[in-house]
């Protein structure tokens, strides 16, 4: 399992997720949450190079607002 960011924010039912570096998964990456609890896949990576956006579209359970300032993980 490796950290993929913090969740900054919610935009058109999808989760924004600052990367820490340079490096991201690849599209369609299962995500969870620090509990392991699935959240959701990786749908687009955007934004700069140097520490991208990744967002992520979440599993039909998980709400969106309780997600903003989570630390996600990629599976």
């Amino acid at each position: 399992m490796r950290k993929l960011g913090d969740v900054t924010r919610t935009a058109q039912g999808l989760a924004i997720v600052r990367s820490p570096g340079e490096e991201y998964p690849d599209l369609g990456t299962a995500v969870v949450d620090e509990q392991l609890d699935d959240v959701g896949r990786v749908v687009d990576v955007f934004g700069p190079v140097e520490r991208p956006y990744l967002a992520v579209s979440p599993a039909d359970d998980v709400p969106l607002a309780s997600l903003v300032g989570s630390k996600l993980y990629a599976r």
